[in-house]
């Protein structure tokens, strides 16, 4: 093989971002390509491949503008063979870009944008989307290729890939008891699960208060929310002001996350923003409804009155009207389930890795 792809994540923890590079990096090396994923070390990125014995380099990535990351890049590149950069989050784009500066080395750099957010109105973070030095730009969703659009980012730099998962994941997980007696949910309670870091965008001031119309309305229902965050004491003293200590329970970081879902009876994910939201799609692979606001990408996997609800964001009131909705109708809820398990094929990971490998070849074409 003459091309070699070298992903890079800067980030230390693990989430939707890091398990789409992961799959990606997996899929690639199983495929017999030459993949090298590069990130810091001790990071829960070099954790995984490490387990998974997938090539894996780590650096300092300490910081955007991390100039002896990208000296040190430069010296991972292999002279006999051209190379893609992808850049999977805004830190990764920096260093990218940096090192295909300082390289005479055949270089091409696609970055993978997965928040539905402006891009920051300053120079650095202006330039470095729209050099001509990046070639493409992938957007996890629609929502966020209109953005860019709307940004004035070129139509030939953007393709939208939707992000995936692996829908086998949960299929030999059963439901049972266990994450009943560990939490101690009563047995006549309904689950309502989240999985979401503890950060703004996620809103869960809308959650929390959601839940606490939810159970002003119908007692018998216990809320659980997986992830952790910057966030998360101010988020969790807000859950005790609002007295709903005895009915959300905070797990923080879980990997077990197929067993809590495959518990539940209904999923919820309540941001203000969100590039597309993984977190369903594992949802819909272990066989749930799913309630969404109509923030970003989520519109694009939860189709509304087929698999689930979706409703105004920043609007508990609603949120918690479509979770009572659910919650009385076990018929209505276990067909959204049902449905959540064919609408999750059409975002297989396969799928995604297969584009990811046309856009390489279509890309490397150029040398």
């Amino acid at each position: 093989m003459n091309e070699q792809i070298i992903h890079i994540d800067t980030a230390k923890t693990w989430r939707g971002g890091q398990q789409q590079a992961a799959y990606l990096h997996e899929g690639l090396v199983r495929k017999g390509m030459d993949s090298l994923m590069v990130c810091p070390r001790d990071s829960i990125m070099e954790s995984w491949c490490l387990t998974h014995q997938l090539p894996v380099q780590t650096l300092p990535l300490c910081c955007e503008a991390d100039i002896f990351s990208a000296v040190r890049l430069t010296g991972l590149v292999r002279k006999d063979k051209t190379c893609i950069l992808h850049a999977h989050n805004a830190h990764g784009l920096t260093v990218a870009l940096m090192t295909k500066i300082f390289s005479s080395k055949k270089i091409s750099i696609i970055a993978s944008r997965r928040v539905d957010f402006a891009l920051k109105n300053n120079i650095p973070g202006q330039w470095k989307y729209r050099t001509r030095l990046l070639s493409k730009i992938v957007c996890i969703s629609h929502e966020i290729y209109h953005i860019l659009l709307s940004q004035g980012i070129p139509e030939e730099k953007l393709i939208i890939i939707h992000s995936g998962v692996d829908i086998h994941k949960f299929d030999k997980i059963e439901a049972n008891n266990h994450i009943r007696h560990e939490l101690s949910i009563p047995e006549n309670h309904k689950i309502v699960s989240t999985v979401a870091a503890l950060t703004g965008h996620k809103d869960y001031p809308n959650f929390l208060e959601a839940a606490r119309l939810v159970l002003q309305e119908y007692a018998p229902v216990t809320f659980i929310a997986v992830g952790d965050g910057k966030l998360s004491e101010e988020i969790m003293t807000l859950a005790e002001k609002k007295g709903l200590k005895n009915n959300v329970i905070f797990t923080g970081f879980r990997k077990d996350v197929g067993r809590i879902l495959k518990s539940s009876d209904l999923f919820i994910m309540a941001s203000k923003k969100e590039g597309m939201g993984t977190s369903i799609l594992d949802a819909e692979a272990a066989g749930l409804p799913v309630i969404g606001t109509n923030a970003g990408g989520i519109p694009e996997v939860v189709r509304h009155l087929e698999n689930g609800l979706i409703v105004q964001r920043q609007n508990p009131k609603a949120l918690a009207e479509a979770v009572l909705t659910l919650l009385q109708d076990d018929k209505k809820r276990n067909m959204y389930g049902s449905k959540s398990l064919e609408l999750v094929r059409d975002f297989d990971i396969g799928i995604t890795i297969e584009k990811h490998i046309t856009l390489y070849e279509k890309i490397l074409k150029k040398y």
